[in-house]
């Protein structure tokens, strides 16, 4: 989730330090830009996320030690009994308590199967304006009646039901499916899904994000979108204890220790914004923040050639955890737009005058993995051999910028490059690209935003080419692959392109409902190719994170999909 509105992919870093015992109670964690939301039927960007999960919870979650991953219960008491691949009859957990707020009348609250028919009713009520609307669009019987009946009548949201959510009693949902959907327990898992009680939304009128409600390990007592936030631990959090079984990465680095205790450990979190890269670095060092994606700047200075970390900052005692990502970037361009959209010639000129090669070199430092489609490593079904259908080419470029029209640049009007933050690397990147296309005479304007500034424009549709990326959701493409089809345009869908192609959608609707399997790759590979041959999207690089943090921080385990994870670090 994990992205950008369309996942938007964590430039956050964050850092731990070394805490002497009288000092361990708080974390410090950095967000690379200001905080769009922590409503979590809205929040769907790594920076929010951030956040969310540590204060909401939801029905699974993902096993904190084991890769690949793989879902357990969370707030379920199991994984849900499933009948004829429609109906899923799942069970809670009793005496689950809420945080406290004012509708509860100084009462504690324990979750209800309503509540989640609560949240899953607000994701398809229009004025919630939810961004993870795209999830059951369709999926349960008698959702799209439900959107359709309510309109923006609060009265009607509180007294119109949907036919496909039942509460058997206070501890069994039901849900009912019109077709299969194999990805059903993943979506389960994300913050889309947190319980909510009636209660919170009379309260609020249908604005939670007023006053954070969750059940999570921990709850936000300050709170600032511009500045960031104060988490404290729930003092009446549920027994949830830290995992006794893992992988052998976790044995290996000796993350089992704690086996068995309850958790959380760390009292508090402090999320701090902090937008610059060098600002970040400062702060890490300084021992302010205490885990720090590292910086590109930096990272010749403190990483030996061979990718370890150099003696004199490991003396120091940071240490240094290189993740694979399910995290990616490519260039977006809006299908709608008069010029960019209806030339494909002119996006493919493009394409073949950015030197990707050098942008990961520049901005990576030859850390990250060149793109060679629309799925990454680490996805079932991706192919290491396909390759992609442009390539750095001055000569071709320019060449299929005459053919689009723009001999030479002439006649084309300038470009708007919107920029995603606006910090100092921000601003670089925007630059590179620029300074590409100049080459074979495409002039560009660099427009700065502030990242809740810029999610505004993408969903509205007002941006005509830009960076985007993905944090994956969960490990299916069928995660990645919705963000392209037509009925998940924008404003509350992930198809900030406004891609629109009857034979991917067609595809699509065959791979949505098929499990792992050979037909499912072959789809996959199409779908890949139409993609590769319309160039909504220009891949750019498969990201790897080199995390530092400080050896005092124990149980660190970094993870693109994980996001409730501080509540097992321990100082």
């Amino acid at each position: 989730m994990k992205i950008l509105f369309i996942t938007l992919i964590l430039l956050t870093s964050c850092s731990p330090k070394i805490y002497k015992k009288s000092s361990k109670s708080v974390l410090n964690v950095s967000l690379s830009e200001e905080i769009s939301t922590i409503d979590p039927a809205v929040s769907y960007d790594t920076i929010s996320a951030r956040i969310v999960y540590q204060c909401y919870e939801q029905l699974f979650e993902y096993d904190f030690q084991k890769r690949p991953y793989k879902l357990k219960p969370n707030l379920a008491v199991s994984m849900p009994k499933i009948i004829n691949d429609t109906t899923y009859i799942i069970k809670l957990k009793k005496n689950i308590p809420y945080h406290d707020h004012p509708a509860f009348k100084g009462k504690t609250r324990f979750v209800k199967a309503q509540d989640f028919i609560t949240q899953i009713k607000r994701l398809a009520y229009i004025p919630t304006k939810s961004n993870g609307w795209w999830i059951f669009d369709n999926k349960i019987i008698g959702i799209n009646k439900f959107r359709k009946t309510v309109g923006s009548d609060f009265t009607k949201f509180e007294k119109t039901k949907i036919e496909g959510l039942t509460a058997i009693d206070d501890h069994t949902l039901k849900i009912d499916l019109i077709a299969p959907y194999p990805q059903m327990n993943y979506v389960l898992s994300l913050s889309f899904n947190s319980p909510l009680p009636f209660e919170i939304l009379e309260y609020d009128i249908n604005e939670p994000s007023k006053n954070e409600i969750g059940t999570g390990p921990y709850k936000i007592q300050k709170f600032n979108r511009l500045t960031g936030a104060y988490l404290t631990k729930f003092n009446k959090y549920r027994t949830s204890l830290y995992p006794s079984q893992g992988d052998r990465y976790a044995h290996k680095n000796n993350l089992l220790k704690d086996a068995g205790k309850k958790i959380p450990f760390i009292e508090n979190i402090h999320f701090k914004v902090i937008k610059e890269a060098q600002t970040r670095w400062l702060n890490f060092v300084g021992k302010k923040i205490d885990f720090l994606v590292l910086p590109k700047d930096n990272y010749s200075t403190v990483i030996n050639p061979d990718g370890t970390l150099k003696k004199s900052y490991y003396d120091k005692g940071m240490r240094l955890a290189v993740s694979p990502s399910l995290t990616f970037w490519w260039i977006s361009f809006n299908m709608t737009d008069p010029l960019l959209g209806k030339n494909k010639k002119l996006r493919s000129a493009i394409a073949h005058a950015i030197d990707i090669q050098k942008y990961i070199y520049t901005f990576t430092n030859n850390v990250a993995l060149k793109a060679n489609s629309i799925y990454p490593p680490g996805i079932p079904g991706y192919d290491p051999s396909l390759v992609p259908s442009y390539e750095f080419n001055l000569v071709k470029a320019r060449k299929l910028l005459a053919e689009a029209g723009f001999p030479g640049g002439k006649g084309l009007p300038n470009l708007n490059y919107d920029v995603r933050g606006t910090g100092t690397t921000n601003r670089q990147q925007a630059n590179f690209i620029k300074q590409s296309l100049i080459k074979i005479g495409i002039n560009v304007d660099v427009v700065m935003n502030t990242f809740p500034a810029f999610l505004q424009k993408a969903r509205k549709g007002k941006l005509q080419f830009w960076q985007d990326g993905w944090s994956m959701d969960y490990p299916d493409s069928e995660n990645i692959l919705q963000l392209l089809i037509s009925k998940n345009h924008t404003p509350n869908g992930p198809n900030v392109t406004f891609y629109n192609n009857k034979e991917f959608d067609k595809l699509f609707n065959q791979l949505k409902y098929l499990q792992l399997s050979d037909k499912k790759y072959s789809i996959m590979n199409k779908m890949n190719q139409i993609i590769m041959k319309d160039l909504p999207w220009v891949m750019q690089y498969y990201a790897r994170d080199y995390i530092l943090y400080y050896s005092g921080m124990k149980n660190f385990r970094h993870s693109d999909i994980i996001y409730n994870s501080f509540k097992y670090l321990r100082f």
